[in-house]
């Protein structure tokens, strides 16, 4: 049974949520960070993943919108969570420490050219930094979904998207909406440059 004053708190929650994507600095983050993903895809690379809790999730749900697909019916791209192999987590936790679970990881995969995304709501995840310090010694781009100021990330990260000040569920509703918007237009990036480039290789056989 709903509780007696369901109706004020519900319309307070909503409230609450009506202005979250609407912050004019979102636009031109977001719209760098799709540019940093397609060229990153279209040179042959890969996107890595990772995040801790709700934001570990976000990241597989975001890495599996480019492996499988959108909302198009395309090639896969390569992308993948580092938040999912429970034996690799439980083998460097417990022989290098939490602190360590994804920079392992990342020294053990990433090259150079390869992009390196990562969630945290306060921004001062220590796993996640650790993972940006390492990525940036291999040579990959990195991109911060963070809030709450930006936290230690956004000083590390090559593009930082800041969402809201808040609770952390209020930061990850802002990161897999605008996550969404980066998942849709660079596979629609990523679909239009290589269908030009078949039109072009097309049209220079019947030259």
């Amino acid at each position: 049974m709903a509780q007696p004053d369901f109706d004020s708190i519900f319309d307070g929650l909503i409230a609450e949520r009506v202005h979250l994507l609407t912050d004019a600095r979102y636009k031109p983050v977001v719209g760098e960070i799709i540019d940093i993903l397609t060229r990153t895809l279209l040179a042959g690379r890969r996107i890595y993943w990772m995040g801790n809790g709700g934001s570990a999730a976000d990241a597989q749900h975001l890495a599996a919108e480019f492996t499988g697909r959108f909302l198009r019916e395309r090639r896969g791209l390569s992308s993948e969570a580092l938040t999912t192999n429970t034996s690799s987590l439980t083998a460097i936790a417990n022989d290098y420490g939490y602190d360590a679970v994804f920079s392992r990881q990342i020294e053990a995969m990433v090259v150079p050219g390869d992009a390196v995304v990562g969630l945290t709501t306060s921004g001062n995840s220590p796993n996640v930094l650790a993972g940006f310090e390492e990525a940036k010694r291999r040579g990959a781009i990195t991109i911060a979904f963070t809030g709450n100021g930006g936290g230690r990330v956004a000083g590390v990260a090559d593009v930082a998207l800041i969402g809201p000040t808040g609770i952390s569920a209020l930061v990850q509703e802002v990161h897999i909406a605008l996550g969404h918007i980066v998942c849709d237009l660079v596979e629609r990036g990523v679909m239009e440059a290589e269908a030009a480039h078949r039109s072009e290789a097309l049209a220079s056989v019947e030259r």
